[in-house]
């Protein structure tokens, strides 16, 4: 039979009932959480489904903000794009070191002797600084870098030195940020002296101009150094050398004056010199070649690193053996005739002659010191006769208590010399020692050599009583006294000094009796070659002699045997300048 319209519908609604399945919230309902749920956690809890207005909100809020980003970047990329584009191909960002301020080296009188000076700036108009970059920046030339610039006066670019200055490749970048000390007290005193360099951010364009810039770390300055040295007295040593050596032939020389007590040097130079800025800025390519190439060795500190036979400067310090060692009583005369003769121990019918500078008679040892003979110190040395000699042994004793064989210390490290030995002479040579090598050693010839830094510490050890004193650089330093001389006693030594005043009142050094103060000196010709046609000239002393204070040491390297002015003459003319301009030396 045909169902009616209604009875379709209640079957329909129990077969869609019959097939899907019964939800839980239709079984149980829980009203008054009878299962003592956490509601704060949301347990036993209904789910409601979200309302369409809360769905409205947020559709709405993700269509603002999609919105906004959408036109940010429609604006970036078509509107502004150009003008963005153009300004990443043309700027960049770039670390730039500030460059810290070298310290600043002054001499004793607070006389500027290398500082850092402004050069050529990049034009305003191209960089804007701010305030604050530019007062750190306040000594700056291109790209920060400042500018070492040294003293005129002579005689100082061995003792200052010069830099290496910051490096940067082709394309502007710095691989070597910090300035180096090449040579000097810029080289020993680097680390004081470079500071610490800061560093900022600068956005440039294509043709260099900054667009931008910040500051990310300061720098910090450099120490101030002050040395010992006075540049007055300095350039005084180094023009009277100079002018003596080229007068007189020789090619080189140098000088050092030190206080005997402090071991504060007043003057070290050496000549010829180079010039500290030229070889630091090394923008003239061609005088830098030429000092490179240079063969009397510019960069040579002959006063540190020059080695050279001492010849009788070495007499007064033989002569403080020769009177512990009770070899001769400092009273008895030895009559010198002008040489001895040595029989030859192989051969009876031959003999080798010793020859003395001059025939000086009968000397007692000061005498012989202030004459300077050689005759007297060959027969004290190695002994003559029924005279006995010192010996070679002892002799390399006794002037190794004064520093001689071993280098000084500190900035002024540098050779340590030759004290000839039988040992030395075997290693050196592969001979025997005979005696005719100790008379030579005697009065500082042979195998010798000493350096003019080695000279003034023996020399001061000697005017000072004993005490070897290693010789600084800096002002008002800590006395570094590297040993005291026990061995020989203060009579001895005072016998010594009398001999070397008496060189300056009647002996070979008559040239530096000046009358504003009491010299106590010693010459010394040291003959070079087996043909003895050049010398190197010397003098050492010390004043005032009453009560020694400071000491001094001068050589001139490689002139003619019969040249009559020599080491002394560049000595007397610094004295006199020093008399006139620097008259609280001798007071």
């Amino acid at each position: 039979m045909p169902f009616t319209l209604n009875q379709l519908m209640f079957w329909r609604r129990r077969r869609s009932r019959r097939s899907r399945e019964i939800d839980p919230d239709e079984v149980l309902i829980d009203s008054s959480n009878i299962g003592k749920f956490d509601r704060d956690q949301f347990e036993g809890r209904l789910e409601k489904p979200i309302s369409r207005a809360t769905l409205y909100v947020l559709f709405s809020i993700f269509i603002v903000v999609g919105g906004t980003f959408i036109f940010q970047a429609g604006r970036l990329q078509i509107i502004d794009g150009d003008k963005y584009r153009q300004r990443s191909e043309n700027n960049l960002l770039r670390p730039i070191p500030v460059f810290a301020g070298r310290g600043v080296i002054f001499d004793r009188n607070g006389v500027e002797l290398a500082w850092n000076a402004p050069g050529n700036k990049i034009a305003s108009s191209t960089i804007t600084l701010s305030s604050k970059l530019q007062s750190s920046i306040d000594f700056g030339i291109e790209n920060g870098v400042a500018r070492r610039e040294y003293a005129t006066s002579t005689g100082l670019s061995h003792v200052v030195g010069y830099v290496q200055y910051p490096s940067k490749d082709s394309n502007g970048f710095y691989y070597q940020e910090d300035f180096k000390g090449v040579d000097g007290v810029e080289t020993y005193f680097n680390d004081k002296l470079q500071g610490v360099n800061g560093s900022r951010l600068v956005e440039v364009d294509a043709y260099g101009n900054i667009i931008s810039e910040n500051i990310v770390r300061p720098p910090e300055q450099g120490e101030n150094i002050h040395l010992s040295i006075d540049s007055g007295v300095q350039s005084a040593l180094y023009r009277n050398i100079q002018n003596i050596a080229d007068s007189s032939g020789f090619s080189a020389g140098a000088g050092v004056i030190m206080n005997a007590h402090t071991g504060e040097v007043l003057a070290l130079t050496s000549y010829p010199q180079y010039d500290s800025e030229v070889m630091s800025s090394k923008s003239d390519h061609i005088q830098v070649k030429s000092t490179l190439n240079d063969k009397r060795l510019l960069f040579l500190d002959r006063a540190v690193d020059g080695l050279y036979a001492p010849g009788s400067i070495i007499k007064p310090f033989i002569a403080t053996g020769v009177l512990s060692e009770h070899i001769i009583d400092p009273s008895t005369v030895i009559v010198t005739n002008g040489s001895i003769s040595i029989i030859n121990p192989y051969d009876q019918t031959k003999s080798t002659l010793f020859r003395d500078w001059k025939n000086l008679g009968p000397l007692n040892l000061r005498q012989a010191i202030a004459m300077s003979s050689d005759v007297y110190f060959y027969t004290v040395g190695g002994g003559y006769k029924d005279q006995k000699g010192l010996g070679i042994l002892n002799i390399d004793k006794y002037v190794r208590m004064f520093g001689f064989g071993s280098s000084t210390t500190g900035f002024f490290a540098g050779k340590s010399g030759t004290i000839p030995t039988p040992e030395w002479k075997k290693k050196t040579f592969n001979e025997d020692w005979y005696l005719g090598d100790t008379y030579h050693s005697s009065i500082g010839q042979y195998g010798f050599q000493v350096t003019p830094v080695q000279v003034v510490r023996a020399l001061a050890a000697l005017a000072n009583g004993g005490t070897v004193i290693d010789p600084t650089i800096i002002k008002d330093d800590v006395v570094k006294i590297n040993h005291t001389i026990t061995e020989i006693s203060q009579d001895n030594f005072n016998i010594v000094r009398q001999g070397m005043r008496l060189s300056t009142t009647d002996g070979t050094t008559q040239l530096l009796n000046v009358p504003f103060t009491h010299i106590a000196a010693k010459s010394g010709t040291a003959e070079l070659g087996t043909t003895k046609t050049n010398v190197n000239s010397w003098i050492m002393g010390f004043w005032p002699y009453e009560n020694p204070k400071y000491v001094f040491a001068v050589t001139l390297e490689h002139g003619s045997v019969n040249s009559t002015v020599g080491s002394s003459a560049s000595m007397r003319h610094t004295l006199d300048w020093m008399g006139e301009n620097r008259p609280e030396y001798f007071k």
